[in-house]
């Protein structure tokens, strides 16, 4: 991953601590989550994640206000922060982790492409990373899933 940071590297840290994490994922739609599942163990830390594409479903299942995403759309920071502690709160974990941008072609809820936010969740509070990716689709979905995967990291290292 051009990161630097692994799914490996990720699973073997929430399992050296005891802890878990959940995702809830638009733009990413489960790359995240699918990353982390593919490391053999993962199941001693992965809860479970949302992909909440659709803007009802991140209030419908994540808890992210209604008149927050009509106001403000999806590219947001405060929707990245609430889909976090939907997901953490969903899934009963420790740390979660969410992702929501405009990966393109066209520009999302008038954010740029390549403009992405990531939620972090756990109980020390949350956070929220800002991003401006370039590439295609596909890139942009990637660096996203790979900055998602740091976050986690951070967060219990």
């Amino acid at each position: 991953m051009s990161s630097g940071v692994t799914a490996q590297e990720v699973v073997a840290a929430y399992v050296a601590r005891g802890s878990t994490a959940a995702t809830a994922e638009s733009l990413t739609a489960g790359l995240v989550a699918a990353s982390l599942a593919d490391v053999p163990g993962a199941s001693s830390m992965l809860r479970g994640g949302v992909v909440s594409y659709a803007t009802e479903v991140k209030a419908a299942l994540l808890g992210v206000s209604a008149d927050l995403l009509k106001e403000a759309g999806s590219v947001d920071p405060e929707v990245a922060r609430q889909m976090a502690v939907g997901a953490r709160a969903a899934c009963g974990a420790d740390y979660a982790v969410s992702t929501t941008g405009a990966a393109g072609p066209e520009p999302h809820d008038g954010k740029p492409v390549g403009t992405v936010f990531v939620g972090l969740a756990g109980p020390g509070g949350t956070e929220v990373r800002e991003y401006r990716f370039s590439g295609t689709r596909a890139e942009i979905r990637a660096a996203a899933r790979d900055a998602a995967l740091t976050a986690l990291l951070d967060a219990v290292s």
